[in-house]
């Protein structure tokens, strides 16, 4: 009996700290990282509309680097900016949302100009949706 509540103290043990290290785990670094498609934000718009499933097997939980023309840029109350690309559809873009965990040299676009970000794909629900973006130069 003593020798089952040493082992389940130590299982205990092992756990927690398992736990605490991949909380504490740092984030990737986007800015870092290499991305797996550099197209420009009509493209992989077009290619969710044409086949969303071919789309998200292809871009999914991938960097991705977009290019393009900004439609409008907000702020939420949370802080978080969200730039809109234009993806040449009647409905819907490119919907870039900076990173909270990176420092960005401008967080206030305008309609019209022309930025490069790179971010992870999480899909689309109206608008192609990348998170954790930074701007590349």
């Amino acid at each position: 009996m003593r020798k089952y509540i040493i082992y389940t103290g130590l299982i205990a043990v092992a756990g927690t700290m398992a736990a605490f290290f991949m909380y504490n785990k740092p984030h990737e670094s986007i800015k870092k990282a290499k991305p797996a498609y550099e197209l420009n934000a009509g493209e992989i718009y077009s290619d969710f509309e044409a086949d969303e499933t071919l789309a998200n097997e292809k871009y999914l939980d991938k960097v991705v680097q977009v290019s393009g023309t900004v439609v409008e840029s907000s702020t939420t109350e949370d802080g978080i900016v969200s730039i809109t690309l234009d993806g040449g559809g009647m409905l819907g873009g490119v919907i870039c949302q900076l990173d909270e965990f990176s420092d960005h040299e401008k967080t206030n676009y305008t309609a019209g100009e022309t930025v490069t970000f790179r971010g992870k794909c999480t899909g689309m629900l109206m608008d192609v949706v990348l998170v954790r973006c930074v701007e590349v130069q």
